[in-house]
């Protein structure tokens, strides 16, 4: 089934870490790669460096990957923020992956104006343009989190109302598929814990957790876009497509990583707008939550979009809390080892290198 074939696809946030794993992905999907994609960001010194690390790398190897970038990838400067340079971004558009995103909690607690207009006001641009202008994308697809399950801090709000925004839009703008994609913590990617952990056990600690017992869901960057494929291959229109994926502790992850050196850990107490647990389908909807095997559907709460029931046996209940059915401690090590996200030690047992 070809899903992006001659597909014009426009990633906004197409700069952070799934937006690069995902482009990545892109090109080298085969016969099924995309006509176009486009990169759409605010960042210009990202799209540089993300440009030069494929011009580079095409002079050295000859994988498809680098041979196909020139002719398939556009950058174009702009923010999902602004509705003009929105539109002109979706203008030929077949598939775009919303994953523009402010989405560090504490920052998001301090600012939530600046949430709001990325998370929010940025999903409903998206929806506008399509609708003012009559623009023929065929599927978007909004990346959401966990946090906007029972959300207890702005981005999870802003979040969980990014969702409710292109849900809608399916009413409005009918001729659109509109969908999302719910999912956790994403491995090492750019202002998460791991790369954290990282860079404090490179300078000899100590390593910084806010409470013993914080758990979260582990998903690798290719299990992430795995995730969007299956949203853009199955979802119906205003469904939210959540991945199957284990938990840990964090203070296991810390320890993993930490390994035989000696370092303090110091936990810090929990910051402006965490929780200790996360979830992924609250028990309000897991009464319209459908499980496909890898992934679970929920149905949308709006009735005008329910045409049938996914095929799949329902979930009745909250699926599950982070805190439930918790990765052991070697079980946490194979994960990250199997990611390549362990730190080399060496002779002074405080600086290192991640293992690739």
């Amino acid at each position: 089934m070809s899903l992006f074939k001659d597909k014009v696809v426009v990633i906004t946030g197409g700069t952070g870490s799934l937006g690069k794993v995902l482009t990545r992905r892109l090109l080298t999907n085969g016969e099924d790669c995309p006509k176009k994609i486009i990169i759409f960001s605010r960042d210009e010194a990202k799209q540089h460096f993300m440009r030069v690390e494929y011009q580079q790398k095409k002079r050295v190897t000859d994988e498809v990957i680098y041979r196909n970038f020139e002719r398939l990838l556009e950058f174009r400067i702009g923010d999902v923020r602004n509705y003009h340079s929105v539109c002109s971004v979706l203008q030929g558009a077949d598939i775009v992956v919303n994953a523009a995103a402010l989405k560090q909690v504490p920052a998001c607690e301090y600012f939530p104006y600046e949430a709001v207009l990325t998370n929010v006001v940025g999903a409903e641009n998206i929806v506008e343009a399509i609708r003012e202008n009559k623009l023929n994308v065929e599927t978007v697809v909004g990346v959401s989190t966990d946090k906007a399950c029972k959300p207890v801090n702005v981005m999870g709000m802003t979040k969980a109302l990014q969702e409710r925004v292109f849900i809608a839009a399916n009413i409005t703008a009918p001729w659109t598929r509109f969908v999302c994609v719910r999912y956790g913590n994403v491995l090492a990617s750019r202002g998460s814990v791991i790369p954290l952990f990282h860079e404090q056990i490179k300078n000899g600690g100590p390593v910084t957790i806010t409470t013993k017992d914080m758990t979260r869901f582990l998903l690798p960057l290719d299990r992430a876009v795995d995730t969007i494929f299956a949203a853009v291959k199955m979802a119906q229109c205003g469904e939210t497509i959540v991945p199957k994926v284990p938990s840990a502790r964090i203070a296991d992850v810390a320890k993993v990583l930490i390994g035989d050196r000696k370092m303090k850990i110091v936990y810090t107490g929990i910051r402006p707008g965490e929780k200790v647990h996360e979830i992924l389908v609250s028990d309000e909807e897991a009464w319209r939550t459908y499980d496909l095997g890898d992934y679970y559907a929920i149905s949308p709460m709006l009735p005008e979009l329910v045409k049938e029931k996914p095929a799949g046996k329902p979930l009745n209940k909250e699926y599950c809390s982070s805190g439930d059915s918790l990765m052991s401690y070697s079980e946490t090590q194979a994960l990250l080892e199997r990611y390549n996200l362990l730190i080399e030690q060496n002779d002074n047992n405080t600086e290192g290198e991640i293992l690739r």
